[in-house]
């Protein structure tokens, strides 16, 4: 970075500082937001009417005002899901607490089909453009975290097949490592094939952040297109939560949740899920009889290969609520997976013996204090290292066609190339998280986020060969420093600068001496670092009327696996990649209103502007048996994405989101070529452009019994039509496009004793459409699920 930039930074936050650090002094007005049970109601609204004082409480219910003028006033508290609360009140003196109870409205109902998006909640209250989704409304439903996510405006998750298969999240336009996932803030990069955000039950959850484009630099890491925050609950309770469900596909999954902490405060969690299916839905193909050679252009038959399985327990142990810790837990994540392997990079290419298999072995640490050596003063370190490993197996020398038939070889082979090759990643991940609060409008916030991956792999097959034994070694290291003012309620600004270091270790092969055969390797060592810079900005034009924006230069560094490849997902590396750039835009509005009490209508809107270079995406390599990524020179993205809800009482509720995105090849002229390129402002292919979901859910409350609730739901997923590769690319007969896509899910959900006990029945793609995604690979035709759910919970006071 430079001397003028870092001057420049220091200047505006410094004279930032001196020019709104004085501020009129008057009463502090605060207080808690809890049901009748003495559980806090987070995120509720609280306003003092005829004011211009309005906020949302944090996540242990907590609000405060400050420089509240002395006098009678009326403070009004709203939450969705419980009943209004007003009471007047006096406020004199310093400082004056306000004890709020609502009454629970819905009588914890929970629904498959809401997503629980809060208007209201604090997490969509930043000035980032985000979106949380409440995971405990979707706790009776089988979806993993991934397919409740494909839910929310902006997103698509993107899978290969059907359970536990290679899949990725987009973004707004952005997709697979250019999105990054965390759990309570510490990166996914390194948890292995066993923790995957499609193999986690939506159990573990207790909400869900999307970050579409610019992300706060407390999420460490290198994200270019967006973020998912993972988040648990993590409040001091007693607490077990135990699902099964099975289905269609001889599907059945498990989930067991449980916590206890002592008065004392001495904690202990334990996670444990596992998935299996059979995968054999039906799928549409072309194929040929090895028998009669008689050929079908199209046939539909069953998958016959694609078993999959994994078992995953995470345990933490340790204490929370000291003065020296507000939490330290030290835990270890264990699991194994297996997963046939039914199809390459494309369906053409057909498998019936080859699998992957993979475990994670991996210890964790987690430190967060409060107002340490000081007040304001907040720490927050992890660290993780998985000992995990990954192989593919791939031993048996035939070939097979969609009929299961298959024709034996001659001698030693494979489907797609003889392999034992089993690995290690050897990957750790260490983050450190400050943030200071000066006064009550000023904090000051610093992170970095180190991860270090060194691969160690052999093949029994082949024990002599030195390809295995030249080093794939890559550190990355992302330094944050932000600065956030909030003015008033109203208006919250943050900025902030990162700095990017890549430092990766590889070999290339050279012949020499020039003789057939002579292979050598050079070592090469390669270090990038790159500056980025960014803000965002809310302001709340009325107390239901939000507007923001924010802008980011922002870098993505290239993984380990898009560098040195990942024979477990077909991926072929490319260790000439370079690391991509873009500029962020981001503008939104958000409007909230309600009419008599009964009714209430949320509106979202949000436009993004990208312009990358170096675009990372992933295409076909030469042989279209594996996909590589490539570098695109610059690619401009702009869209749209909406959300529309309504809900009247606690009968019925429903929403519409939709999602549109220009992504144009702006590069004209390729590499190494002097005319312009004959994809120059195509569309980049394989990324839909258009899609949306619509969904409605109709309560009915004590049904056969008080406390036992009923809810019956609907989902419509609709992806349009688009282009599988580059539109200039073949006549007009002869493009191969992805058709339009729609995708209806029913659901019914049965509630009794307050939520204790849960029956969920659920048909997914009922009309039995043909569903396509990443290079057109087919995902799972109609299918049926049924859950059983026990739920107890107790807080502790």
């Amino acid at each position: 970075m430079s001397t003028p930039k870092i001057l420049f930074f220091i200047s505006f936050f410094f004279f930032s500082f001196l020019s709104f650090s004085q501020q009129n002094q008057g009463v502090i007005v605060s207080g808690q937001v809890v049901e009748k049970s003495g559980q806090t109601v987070p995120f509720a609204t609280v306003v003092i009417e005829k004011t211009d004082l309005s906020m949302v409480s944090d996540e242990n219910g907590k609000f405060i005002f400050r420089n509240v003028k002395p006098g009678k006033h009326t403070i009004k508290v709203s939450a969705i899901g419980f009943s209004g609360f007003k009471k007047s009140i006096e406020v004199s003196g310093t400082s004056v607490n306000i004890p709020v109870q609502l009454d629970n409205e819905l009588q914890e109902l929970e629904s498959v089909t809401v997503l629980g998006r809060s208007s209201v909640d604090k997490i969509n209250k930043q000035a980032y453009n985000v979106t949380a989704v409440d995971a405990k409304k979707l706790h009776n439903s089988t979806l993993d975290l991934a397919h409740a996510l494909d839910r929310v405006s902006g997103v698509r998750f993107r899978e290969a097949g059907g359970v536990g298969s290679r899949s990725e999240l987009s973004i707004n336009g952005f997709s697979g490592n250019q999105i990054k996932i965390f759990i309570d803030g510490v990166p996914m990069d390194n948890f292995g094939s066993s923790f995957q955000i499609n193999n986690i039950p939506i159990n573990l959850a207790d909400r869900v952040e999307v970050y579409k484009g610019v992300v706060p630099i407390w999420l460490g890491g290198d994200a270019l297109g967006g973020a998912v925050n993972i988040v648990t609950n993590s409040k001091p309770r007693k607490y077990v939560d135990a699902s099964y469900s099975f289905g269609s596909f001889n599907t059945f999954k498990t989930a067991i949740n449980a916590g206890y902490t002592s008065k004392s405060g001495f904690t202990t969690e334990i996670n444990a899920f596992q998935n299996y299916s059979d995968n054999n839905y039906w799928v549409n193909v072309e194929t040929n009889d090895l028998e009669t050679g008689k050929y079908y252009p199209e046939t539909r038959v069953r998958r016959f290969h694609d078993n999959y399985h994994n078992e995953t327990v995470i345990f933490n142990i340790g204490i929370t609520g000291k003065k020296y810790a507000d939490k330290l837990m030290i835990g270890f994540t264990t699991g194994q997976n297996k997963a046939d392997i039914q199809t390459g990079a494309r369906m053409v290419a057909v498998f019936g013996e080859r699998y992957r298999r993979g475990n994670t072995l991996m210890p964790t640490l987690k430190y967060q204090v409060k107002d340490l050596f000081t007040k304001g003063l907040n720490i927050d370190v992890t660290g993780n290292f998985n000992f995990g490993y990954e192989q593919t197996v791939d031993t048996v020398n035939r070939r097979y066609n969609w009929f299961g038939q298959y024709t034996q070889n001659a001698g030693p082979g494979g489907e797609a190339g003889r392999s034992l090759y089993k690995f290690k990643n050897n990957n750790g991940i260490a983050t450190f998280n400050a943030t200071y609060a000066i006064g009550e409008h000023h904090s000051l916030l610093i992170n970095n986020t180190f991860n270090t991956f060194d691969r160690k792999g052999s093949d029994e097959l082949y024990p002599e060969s030195v390809t295995y034994q030249q080093p794939e070694k890559l550190q990355k290291n992302i330094l944050a420093a932000g600065y956030k003012f909030d003015y008033n309620e109203k208006w919250s600004t943050s900025l902030f600068l990162k700095n990017y270091d890549l430092n990766t270790t590889l070999t290339r092969s050279y012949n020499p001496s020039g003789n057939w055969g002579d292979v050598a390797y050079m070592e090469l060592n390669n270090k990038t670092s790159s500056l980025g810079y960014g803000g965002a900005s809310s302001y709340y034009l009325k107390q239901n009327l939000q507007l923001k924006a924010s802008y980011e230069k922002t870098y993505r560094l290239p993984t380990p696996n898009e560098i040195f490849g990942d024979p477990n997902d077909n991926l072929q590396g490319n260790n000439g990649l370079k690391p991509e750039s873009s500029n962020n835009i981001n503008l939104g509005l958000s409007y909230q209103t309600s009419f008599n009490d009964i009714n209430a209508l949320t509106f979202d809107v949000n436009g993004i502007y990208r312009n990358a270079t170096d675009f990372i995406r992933t295409e076909f390599n030469n042989n279209q048996n594996k996909t590589v990524t490539v570098n695109q020179g610059s690619v401009k993205t702009k869209g749209v994405d909406g959300e529309i809800r309504y809900s009247y009482k606690k009968r019925f509720t429903s929403g519409l989101n939709i999602t549109y995105q220009d992504i144009r090849n702006m590069t004209k002229y390729e590499p190494e070529q002097n005319y312009v390129s004959y994809y120059y402002k195509d569309r980049v292919p394989n990324i839909p452009y258009l899609f949306g979901n619509l969904d409605g859910t109709v309560f009915f409350n004590d049904v056969f019994k008080k406390g036992n609730n009923l809810s019956v739901g609907y989902n419509l997923l609709y992806v349009h039509a688009y282009y599988l590769y580059w539109p200039s690319r073949g006549g007009s007969n002869g493009k191969h496009d992805i058709p339009t896509q729609l995708k209806h899910d029913l659901n019914l959900v049965y509630t009794m004793a307050n939520g204790k006990y849960n029956i969920a029945l659920e048909c997914q793609n009922l009309l039995d459409n043909e569903l396509v995604d990443n290079f057109s690979l087919q995902k799972p035709s109609r299918a049926f699920y049924l859950k059983f759910r026990y739920f107890f919970n107790k807080s502790n006071k």
